[in-house]
């Protein structure tokens, strides 16, 4: 659809109130676990389940809702997750047991599914060149900022005035973020072809992470090699190989992978997924000094004050440091301190105030690395992809960010709790960390290997 608005700052802010509320209902869970799970009455296990569900459901969807988005509507889309964002918060704020949390969290990752591929795309589609990359990165701040912002305000408003009024909260940001972005002018692409939509993919992606999830956040529970654990493999392995030959074969595939032709691309998307792996840091550190030294919600909040004033101070100086040197070498600095800032927090072993100093530090590190990695990472994802297919393109690259923060929690979560079982919480601290710094690793080498030296690239014509 041509138009000849250009984006403002007032859909700036909408769009950043719409990403926020993400944060609100997905991080807050990582800090906010032992509360909920004590008010509820449920087991390690279903919170394990709830914690992982919202990022989860976000990536498996979000390549549809991509695609959704560039046939019916950006604004439309961003206004849909909007409405579902208040719909999931407010199960929450009604639940008494698991069932309501269940439902509410399923519902939030599907809000995440359509925000965040639909404002990525407007992104693209009303700023250009420097002024993209500035709504690029108040967008990033909304999204990897969110997190810091989330986290601490998460603690002190479960501490003092209960968890349930986090998502309260949660529901003011998107009700606010849908008045500003109301009135946008409309973006799709208009197109005359028509393709079925690829319900086999879909279904088989589904089952496929559905599976692997349940796998690993219940396999302590169930017993790694039972009958219903190998059953879970079994079924994820048969939905994966189904998946690649129904993909192959789709003409209008869920995933694209003509987009991974184009090499900046690729490096920027592989590591996103893992460092969004590492969110599992948030889980692992905040529930370790709440069960293993005693500190309350509010408490372990005000450990990440250092983790939210970096990773918003260093996004804007991601994007400097884009501008002036192109993204490979910011994307492998911020990488590559976020993983020291995850080791400091590893050194469980170390008593008193020392620890809470290196936690204090290591969040620090954490967020600075992340700030500066977030720019330039998504500028390269979205800058290379075709204005058709932008909201495809946005949807695959936030897919890995949720399913990478899904998988991260999902594997971190297990390794904490089977150790935490038996009143290890020092090892579990530690190990569950160690976890997070092998995926950052893993991303630093994705970064040299995957990521060009050019600034920027095309995609192909191919695609």
């Amino acid at each position: 659809m041509e138009t000849n608005y250009k984006g403002t700052n007032r859909l700036i802010v909408g769009i950043v109130f719409g990403v926020i509320t993400f944060w609100l209902f997905a991080q807050t869970m990582l800090n906010i676990g032992p509360a909920v799970q004590a008010d509820l009455g449920i087991s390690s296990s279903v919170l394990n389940i709830a914690i992982s569900l919202t990022a989860l459901f976000s990536g498996m969807f979000m390549v549809g809702s991509g695609a959704m988005a560039d046939k019916f509507g950006r604004v439309k889309l961003t206004k849909i997750g909007l409405v579902l964002s208040v719909i999931g918060s407010l199960c929450l704020i009604f639940a008494q047991g698991s069932v309501l949390l269940i439902i509410g969290r399923v519902i939030q990752g599907f809000s995440a599914a359509t925000i965040m591929p639909a404002t990525l795309s407007l992104m693209k589609t009303y700023f250009d060149g420097a002024d993209r990359q500035r709504a690029l990165s108040y967008w990033s701040i909304g999204s990897w900022g969110g997190s810091g912002i989330c986290s601490l305000f998460g603690g002190v408003i479960a501490t003092y005035l209960g968890w349930r009024y986090i998502f309260i909260f949660s529901i003011i940001f998107a009700i606010a973020g849908y008045l500003l972005i109301n009135g946008t002018p409309e973006s799709k692409v208009v197109s005359t072809e028509k393709k079925a939509f690829d319900l086999g993919g879909l279904f088989s992606f589904v089952i496929m992470m559905l599976t692997f999830n349940l796998y690993i956040t219940n396999g302590s529970s169930l017993g790694w090699i039972s009958p219903v654990s190998i059953a879970l493999i079994v079924v994820f392995i048969l939905s994966t190989v189904i998946f690649f030959k129904v993909e192959t074969k789709h003409s209008n595939s869920l995933i694209d992978f003509s987009l991974f032709k184009n090499k900046a691309y690729s490096g920027a998307t592989l590591s996103n997924f893992l460092l969004n792996a590492s969110a599992g840091t948030m889980f692992v550190a905040n529930t370790y000094v709440q069960m293993g030294r005693g500190y309350s919600s509010f408490q372990s909040g005000l450990l990440t004050i250092g983790y939210l004033v970096c990773v918003l101070s260093s996004i804007r100086l991601g994007e400097k440091a884009l501008q002036k040197h192109g993204a490979r070498k910011p994307m492998l600095l911020g990488t590559s301190i976020a993983g020291v800032g995850i080791l400091l927090m590893s050194l469980t072993f170390i008593p008193g105030t020392f620890y809470s100093v290196l936690v204090f530090v290591g969040f620090a590190l954490y967020g600075l690395g992340l700030g500066f990695y977030a720019t330039p990472s998504t500028d390269t994802a979205i800058s290379a992809a075709p204005a058709s297919k932008v909201g495809v393109a946005s949807g695959v690259y936030k897919m890995a960010s949720s399913l990478g923060g899904a998988i991260g929690v999902a594997i971190s979560s297990s390794v904490y709790s089977v150790l935490a079982a038996n009143d290890s919480f020092e090892l579990a601290g530690m190990t569950g960390l160690l976890v997070n710094v092998l995926f950052v690793v893993i991303a630093v080498i994705s970064v040299i290997l995957t990521a060009p030296r050019e600034a920027e690239e095309a995609l192909p014509h191919t695609i």
